[in-house]
């Protein structure tokens, strides 16, 4: 989640300009410490990069941020950049980086994904739209080289910040880019999925981010330091949710932990959070941008285009997606990840061809910007497309059916009473990744999934062998049936792509690998069953009655070839990076281990229950 992209911005300072000149940034650019007073009198620290040669004016470049803006003080220089990778530093602008409220070195009071306000009658109705205003305005008046444009840019947390300044912008900014966004945190970003708890990430995360000092500071300090080498086996051990707030670990000294328990409903505290219904009448150029294989925040960047698109159709709003992880295109390189290899440098063909000349075309009226719609990236065939819409308007709407014998087909099935069951025990759950590991196994979302096909509590569906490509493309919706002995369950859906016996172990192997009948995990998500019918008001399944799912899975593009299989797998657990549902219906943070019981689960495919994944495909 967020903490991997902290780690991901140190690694990515530590080396995104290797070719720079040592005193690049020092050499090329003047640095102005402020701190900016907002219309309640609050003051943001801004940190401020300038080009040395006043030949001519430039536009700002900012990014406001909850993970520091430093290095403060105006004798110290960042080793690289300025800018968010080497092209733009190299380009120019002025380039602006803020701590938000109540953040290291600002002032206030920090709030997890500030609440936008719709109307604000006097000075003190602040939101993230009314401070980028501000700091805006005052860079306007007061640094004299600027050219009157102002470009909004951000990832994960800092994607946040950059689609929160889009409604009621500032007259100046003319393009924002909110890159994986994080943008609804019950329903897809972060916190949760669909109201499941996302444990292993958010555990690690907030244990040092949550640690929130009452004045500006320029470091933090966590509130502890997990050193478990097995994260698998630490979760377990720890047992129900509320051991987290032992002695040592958050003590209840966490915030933000305590708020994302408490609020266990899509109550007001979540509703209030979700930037989406704020993107209406939006004014400047957006570039929304995201990774395939973004384990924090896919559902961020498909869904602030969706909300875009929907909201303000006029908008000039485009979407970017390539095969990456989180802030992996701001890398230097990503030409390969897990056993994929992509064949080319993606990281840099987004930075030379769309985020340099969109920042370009409409902060600089330099070169032409003629991007598509949509520019996605197919993760099987390693090429870039592009479509006029997203999803794509020309997609036909399929239906792949659950059959008998853990049969896949497009065909529904004709069985009178058909269904699988298996147990799912919380004292065994499912693993979401094989092998042993101390944090999140970022890979997890392209590894082969053979190590839970083997297990009981797993159930496998798979076609036959392709005789022709089929390509994915768009959202899918996994509409099934089940039935359960408890009153509570997750549902864990994944789409799988079978490689062929005959398929070619990857060229380097250092791994020794077998890519023979490897099922490489497309896209998974997972469904608290109590929210099945509303996210606000949760219902107990009634035991052994069957009952009506669906699980909304983020957008795939991706080409299943012919010899290859397409598989689904259903499951109830993926530990931990999911916590574990008692199976009974109750409010989980108030678990006692005793609470945490079996259940048999069954999956229905029958005429009368049609178990199947609605998928969209293109020519």
């Amino acid at each position: 989640m967020k903490a991997f992209l902290h780690i991901l911005i140190l690694l990515i300072c530590a080396y995104q300009n290797h070719a720079q000149a040592p005193n690049f940034v020092k050499d090329n650019y003047d640095k102005w410490d402020r701190q900016i007073t907002m219309r309640d009198g609050i003051k943001l620290y801004t940190v401020i990069y300038i080009p040395k040669d006043k030949t001519q004016k430039y536009p700002i470049l900012m990014e406001r941020t909850p993970y520091s803006a430093g290095p403060y003080g105006e004798s110290n220089f960042t080793g690289n950049g300025p800018g968010p990778n080497k092209l733009l530093s190299e380009e120019k602008y002025i380039f602006v980086a803020q701590d938000v409220r109540g953040r290291y070195m600002s002032e206030g009071k920090f709030e997890e994904m500030t609440p936008h306000k719709f109307t604000k009658k006097t000075p003190q109705d602040t939101d993230e739209s009314t401070d980028t205003y501000d700091t805006v305005e005052w860079l306007l008046k007061n640094i004299p080289q600027n050219n009157g444009r102002v470009g909004i840019i951000g990832i994960s947390y800092p994607g946040f910040y950059a689609s929160a300044a889009l409604p009621d912008a500032h007259p100046a900014i003319k393009a924002v880019s909110p890159q994986a966004p994080v943008t609804d945190e019950f329903v897809g970003d972060d916190a949760r999925h669909n109201g499941a708890f996302f444990l292993l990430d958010n555990f690690s995360f907030l244990s040092y981010f949550d640690a929130q000092p009452d004045k500006p500071v320029p470091t933090y300090n966590g509130n502890f330091n997990n050193r478990s080498k097995d994260a698998y086996d630490f979760f377990l051990k720890l047992g129900p949710l509320k051991n987290a707030n032992g002695e040592k670990y958050f003590n209840n000294k966490g915030r933000i932990w305590n708020e994302y328990l408490q609020h266990e409903t899509y109550d007001d505290y979540w509703k209030s959070r979700n930037i989406r219904p704020a993107l209406k009448n939006i004014k400047p150029a957006t570039l929304v941008v995201g990774g395939w294989f973004d384990a924090e925040d896919l559902f961020g960047a498909l869904r602030t285009y969706e909300a875009i698109e929907k909201q303000t159709p006029s908008n000039k709003n485009q979407l970017v997606m390539g095969p990456w992880t989180h802030g992996a295109w701001s890398r230097p390189e990503w030409n390969e990840f897990g056993t994929l290899n992509f064949g080319t440098n993606t990281a840099k063909f987004f930075q030379e061809e769309l985020e340099l000349k969109f920042f370009n075309f409409y902060l600089k009226d330099k070169g032409q910007w003629n991007a598509a719609e949509a520019t996605m990236f197919n993760t099987s065939t390693n090429e870039w497309k592009t479509f006029e819409t997203w999803p794509p308007k020309d997609s036909e709407k399929k239906e792949l059916h659950f059959q008998a014998n853990g049969k896949l087909s497009w065909n529904e099935t004709t069985e009178k009473d058909g269904f699988d069951e298996y147990v799912s025990d919380p004292a065994k759950p499912v693993p979401y990744t094989d092998g042993i590991f101390a944090r999140r196994n970022n890979q997890y979302m392209v590894e082969d999934q053979r190590f839970a096909s083997r297990r009981p509590d797993v159930l496998t569906y798979e076609t036959e062998a392709l005789t022709e490509e089929v390509t994915l493309a768009g959202p899918m919706t996994a509409h099934f049936f089940a039935s359960t002995t408890g009153t509570d369950a997750d549902f864990i859906v994944k789409l799988i792509d079978v490689l062929p016996d005959d398929a070619p172990n990857p060229s380097p192997n250092p791994k020794n690998l077998t890519m023979a009948g490897y099922q490489r995990l497309v896209r998974a998500e997972v469904l608290r069953g109590k929210f099945r019918n509303s996210f606000e008001k949760p219902e107990p399944f009634v035991p052994n009655q069957v009952t009506d799912v669906k699980v909304r899975m983020p957008d795939v593009l991706h080409t299943f070839k012919k010899g290859h299989k397409i598989m689904v797998q259903i499951q109830s657990s993926w530990f931990p990076l999911v916590d574990r549902n008692p199976q009974k219906f109750m409010t989980i943070p108030e678990a006692d281990e005793k609470d945490f019981q079996k259940a048999t689960i069954r999956i229905y495919h029958s005429t009368q229950h049609d178990s199947h994944l609605h998928v969209g495909t293109v020519k």
